[in-house]
């Protein structure tokens, strides 16, 4: 049995820019606009809006009379063994808008790899993520690889990102966790 929050009504406190859902097409929401929130996953926020529904990024959630998601607390001198598990937690923190499950338990990523900087920086790497969709025609794709770009980026010793949507193998329910399946009810 899967538990839903109810809806919460909210009103824009000023104009922002969001993402319609499921296109990505970009939209524009006006101070003064009521709103429902649908979602609120991983720092960012689906929002229902005159029958259609949007993603709005976390660092905008003043916009709506919330908290920005909190920054984050790693050391700097954080070690670069240290890193792959902190990129996978940055990952969990990454939903569908909308899906209740972050896309690492949705199986949709398939490879965390590092490579050394061109420029020969010892102290930083590239990040290498190769991830699907659940769908290869989803019109949020960018956004959602938008989002795992900012995040892992956030973190230290990640100098660069390199994001691949891939297709193959293609991407079906046996790629799920058992808590995704469990919190979709499957």
């Amino acid at each position: 049995m899967t538990h839903r929050r109810p809806r919460e009504d909210v009103l824009m406190r000023r104009g922002v820019a969001v993402e319609a859902i499921p296109s990505g097409a970009p939209l524009t929401l006006q101070a003064g606009q009521l709103a429902q929130i649908t979602q609120a996953l991983g720092g960012s926020f689906t929002l229902a809006v005159e029958g259609q529904l949007v993603r709005l990024k976390g660092q905008d959630a003043d916009a709506i009379g919330k908290q920005p998601p909190a920054a984050l607390d790693i050391p700097a001198d954080l070690h670069i063994d240290a890193l792959e598990p902190l990129v996978w937690e940055q990952l969990r923190t990454c939903y569908d808008p909308e899906i209740p499950v972050n896309i690492v338990d949705l199986g949709l990523v398939y490879r965390v790899a590092f490579e050394p900087m061109d420029d020969g920086s010892a102290d930083k790497v590239r990040a290498l993520i190769d991830m699907t969709l659940t769908a290869p025609g989803c019109g949020m794709g960018e956004s959602i690889a938008n989002e795992v770009c900012d995040k892992v980026l956030a973190l230290p010793r990640v100098g660069e990102i390199t994001v691949n949507l891939v297709f193959t193998p293609p991407w079906d329910r046996s790629k799920m966790s058992e808590a995704a399946l469990l919190a979709l009810g499957l």
